[in-house]
């Protein structure tokens, strides 16, 4: 885009359909090298065997010849890299796709039409203010992640096939935005993802461009429905909150009924009272662990216990007994 067309847009307030980003190809000094290789030798070879003379006019014209021959088959020697495929016409027609490597062309007959890319390309793209299915104005920026499949249908079914996926994958991103309401493009951007790769590959496909998925990158929705969106969110939360805590509660309740259950059907001599007197014994144990440097002990925890001996309290009577 020119800097002409740039400063429109901008002034007209329309964002451009798609971002590209362009790498400009090195000049590539090895293939000139070769060609002035070739020519070198081919003059060097002519000079040899038709050594120019003004006595034998025949040797300049042979060598006159064969220079410039020379010099068609050299800038008719072109390379093409790995990822690269060239589109050759011949006389105007279809010939073929050239590539990777070393090629020739045919001087003034073949023509190269247009190198193509095959490796994945990434085109960034959004849909500005646009109504979900729910009459809701959201903004969404994609990416796109595409290659070419096929150089001949892209470079000969489509005009330019880069701007006419960044038009597909924008109509399709807003006819997948209109078809479904913001609560499914929020929870399920997986499904809308898909729903805009089938849309955008079902025009592409004809042109040998095959997208391999697309991830959405952002949605902007207005800031009053961003605050209603929050409070719900915060609401379902303290919900789901208050709901574990319930639950928690009513477990805790079961336990503790089943605990009363199997004390309260004890007998005195039986294990149901052993087992009454080591749980006593225990809560006593993590009460002294804690620190505790005294404790406040009921009566009917001695009286259960069936002796005094277990706090040290005979001692201790047996020595106030002792002093008075």
């Amino acid at each position: 885009m020119s800097l002409k067309m740039m400063n429109d847009v901008l002034a007209a307030g329309i964002k451009p359909v798609a971002k590209k980003r362009e790498h400009r190809r090195k000049p590539d000094y090895t293939l000139a090298l070769m060609r002035c290789i070739f020519v070198v030798v081919v003059a060097a070879l002519l000079f040899v065997f038709f050594p120019p003379s003004l006595d034998s006019m025949g040797n300049i014209a042979l060598f006159s010849t064969g220079l410039l021959i020379a010099l068609l088959l050299a800038s008719s020697l072109r390379k093409a890299y790995e990822w690269e495929r060239v589109v050759v016409l011949r006389l105007g027609k279809f010939h073929k796709v050239r590539g990777p490597g070393l090629y020739f062309l045919i001087p003034l007959i073949d023509h190269v039409y247009r190198v193509m890319d095959i490796r994945i390309r990434v085109l960034d793209f959004y849909a500005q203010e646009t109504l979900t299915g729910d009459s809701v104005t959201v903004n969404v920026d994609a990416f796109c992640f595409w290659l070419v499949w096929d150089p001949q249908k892209a470079a000969l079914e489509v005009e330019n096939y880069e701007e006419a996926v960044a038009l597909a994958s924008k109509a399709a991103l807003r006819n997948v935005i209109s078809k479904n309401d913001l609560t499914t493009f929020l929870a399920r951007g997986d499904l809308i993802e898909k729903q805009i790769q089938q849309e955008v590959e079902r025009q592409t496909i004809d042109w040998g461009i095959s997208v391999q998925y697309i991830e959405i990158t952002d949605i902007q929705v207005p800031q009053p429905l961003q605050d209603s969106l929050s409070r719900i969110a915060q609401a379902e939360r303290e919900k789901k909150g208050r709901t574990l805590l319930a639950e928690a509660e009513i477990e805790i309740a079961r336990k503790l009924e089943e605990a009363i259950s199997i004390y309260a059907n004890a007998s005195p001599s039986g294990e149901g009272a052993g087992a009454l007197k080591l749980r006593i014994l225990s809560i006593l144990n993590e009460g002294l662990k804690s620190g505790n440097s005294m404790m406040l002990v009921p009566n009917s925890i001695t009286d259960e216990l069936k002796t005094k001996d277990i706090f040290g309290l005979q001692a201790l009577n047996e020595l106030k007994k002792k002093k008075e």
